[in-house]
C-alpha cells in the first residue's frame, strides 16, 4: 500500500495566512506544510482540502483514479470545491465498514473529539490509521489482534493518543508514526524533529510517499537522557515532554513533602496538574533501588534534590564530619546512583540543575554543594544517550 501526504499542516496550513508570529514567519521551503491530507494508492483520498489537485501533481500523482474521498473532521470556512473528476465526499460511521472497489478496507475509528479516524487495510493485508487533528482514538478496551504499520497523527497536539495506542498493542516497535495536523504551536526545524524522536515518531515534508508496511527506520529513542539548565528554565516541562507518550511512566519526586511551606506545596501541585493522569508518583531519594528495577519509564526530578538528601544523610555540610567521612559516604552514594544509570535497562529521563555559572556561594557548605552538584552532573550526563541544556524555554543539545 503506497501513501503519499499531500499535506501535513493543521487545518489552517501553516503558515497561518496572516499570522506574524515567529513560527510562521520560519515555516519556508520545507517547513510549509498545506493541510493534511492522504492519498492511499490513488484511489482513497482522506480529507479534502484546497489545492488537492496541483498537491497530487506536484507529488507525481493524480487524482483521476480517486473513487472515495472521506471526510474526517469538521471542515470550517468557505467550502472547498470540488474537483470535477472526484466523487462525493463523505463520512463513514463510527464502527462501520465500507469496503471499496479497489479491495481496499475502511473501518470507521470512534474519536473522543469531533471527527472520525479511519482504518485503512490493503488488499494484501497492510494496515493503516489515520485520526484527526485534535483527537485520539475512545473505547479502546482491549489490545488489539496486531499492531498497525504505519500510524498518522496529530503526535504535536495529541501525545496521548499515541499513549492509548500503545497500552492496547496498536503501536509496536516496528509501527512507523507520521506527524500531522502541524500547527504554528510546534516549534520549528531540529527542535520539532527531536521531540517527535523522543515520540517514536517523525515529520515528512508535503508530497512524502511511503510504502505501508516496508521496514522502516523507527527513531531511535535514547534510553536515558539527563536534561539540565538553571531556575525556571523549561527542563521539567522538556522533560515531561519526552515521556508523554507513553502509556505509564513513574515520575520519580526527590524534593518530598515540607510541612507549613505552602510556596513549596503550590509548586508540587502546578506539577502534579500538568502530568498525564496514568503516571504514578513516588516520593524518594532511593532512585538507585528504581533504577534497577523492572518497570515502565522513570523520570527523576530532580537530582540537586536528591544531591542534598545524600549530603544530609552523611552530615556533609560541616567541615570537620566532612573531613572525618563525609566526603567519602557521598562519594560512595554517589557512585552508586552514576552505577545504576550506567546498568539500568529502564527508559529514564534525569532532571538537575546548573548552579556552577553563578555568583560564588559566600559559604563553604554552599561552595561544597556547588561543587558536588558539578562532579554528579558530569558523571550522570557521560552514562547518557542524550544531554540538554534548557536556556529560556530552548533545549540545546550537547550530546545525542
Amino acid at each position: 500500500m503506497e501513501l503519499t501526504l499531500l499535506g501535513t499542516g493543521a487545518p489552517d496550513g501553516l503558515p497561518r495566512p496572516s499570522c506574524p508570529c515567529a513560527a510562521c514567519a520560519t515555516a519556508r521551503g520545507p517547513w510549509a506544510r498545506a493541510a493534511t491530507a492522504l492519498l492511499v494508492d490513488d484511489a482513497l483520498l482522506l480529507d479534502l482540502t484546497p489545492g488537492a489537485v496541483f498537491a497530487a501533481a506536484r507529488a507525481g500523482h493524480s487524482l483521476g483514479a480517486v473513487r472515495q474521498v472521506l471526510l474526517t473532521h469538521p471542515h470550517d470556512g468557505p467550502a472547498v470545491e470540488l474537483p470535477p473528476t472526484l466523487p462525493p465526499a463523505g463520512r463513514v460511521p463510527d464502527g462501520q465498514v465500507l469496503t471499496l472497489i479497489s479491495g481496499h478496507r475502511v473501518r470507521a475509528v470512534p474519536m473522543d473529539a469531533p471527527g472520525t479516524g479511519y482504518e485503512v487495510s490493503s488488499p494484501d493485508g497492510e494496515r493503516l490509521l489515520y485520526l484527526p487533528p485534535g483527537a485520539a482514538p475512545s473505547g479502546l478496551d482491549g489490545r488489539v489482534e496486531r499492531p498497525y504499520d504505519l500510524v498518522v497523527c496529530d503526535v504535536m497536539g495529541r501525545p496521548d493518543a499515541l499513549a492509548r495506542l500503545r497500552v492496547v498493542g496498536a503501536i509496536g516497535p516496528a509501527t512507523e508514526v507520521i506527524a500531522v495536523h502541524l500547527d504554528h504551536d510546534a516549534p520549528p526545524g531540529a527542535t520539532l524533529e527531536r521531540l517527535l524522536a523522543a515520540a517514536g515518531a517523525r515529520a515528512v515534508p508535503d508530497g512524502t510517499t511511503l510504502v505501508v508496511g516496508e521496514y522502516p527506520v523507527v527513531p531511535d529513542v535514547p534510553r536515558r537522557v539527563l536534561v539540565t539548565g538553571g531556575a525556571r528554565s523549561g527542563k521539567s516541562l522538556e522533560a515531561e515532554r519526552r515521556l508523554e507518550t507513553f502509556p505509564e511512566v513513574v515520575y520519580v519526586a526527590t524534593g518530598g513533602r515540607r510541612d507549613g511551606d505552602p510556596e513549596w506545596a503550590a509548586r508540587v501541585g502546578l506539577h502534579r496538574e500538568r502530568r498525564p493522569g496514568a503516571w504514578r508518583t513516588e516520593e524518594t531519594c532511593e532512585v538507585a533501588e528504581l533504577l534497577g528495577a523492572a518497570g515502565p519509564p522513570l523520570l527523576i526530578d530532580c537530582l540537586s534534590l536528591w544531591l542534598t538528601d545524600a549530603m544530609d544523610r552523611v552530615d556533609a555540610w560541616e567541615d570537620v564530619r566532612w573531613r572525618e567521612g563525609g566526603e567519602r559516604a557521598l562519594r560512595a552514594r554517589v557512585a552508586e546512583l552514576v552505577g545504576a544509570v550506567r546498568a539500568t535497562r529502564r527508559q529514564v529521563v534525569l532532571v538537575t540543575n546548573e548552579v556552577g555559572a553563578g555568583v560564588v556561594p559566600a559559604t563553604p557548605a554552599g561552595r561544597r554543594f556547588r561543587d558536588e552538584l558539578g562532579r554528579l552532573n558530569a558523571a550522570v550526563a557521560a552514562e547518557c544517550e542524550e544531554v540538554l541544556l534548557v536556556v529560556a524555554g530552548q533545549a540545546v543539545v550537547l550530546r545525542g
